[in-house]
């Protein structure tokens, strides 16, 4: 698996996370959201180191138009 689908797995698993917080309320969208906070966390630091010499903007601009909308990639 190459760098950028890892990070394209990444940000898929945040956008996960984040579409369960639809609904909940309470405890449950508290740990929903904890949940959430992590896996995005984990993607931008992964964003944040892969980008080291490039734009990183356009690194996650690209990474989230990859994982968001596959069919126009390629």
């Amino acid at each position: 698996m190459s760098d950028i689908d890892r990070l394209i797995e990444l940000q898929r698993a945040s956008d996960a996370e984040f579409a369960k917080l639809t609904g909940l309320d309470g405890e449950e969208h508290q740990q929903h959201w904890e949940r959430w906070r992590t896996a995005a966390e984990t993607v931008q630091a992964a964003i944040t180191k892969a980008a080291e010499g490039q734009n990183r903007y356009e690194l996650e601009a690209r990474v989230k138009k990859a994982a968001r909308h596959p069919e126009t990639e390629g």
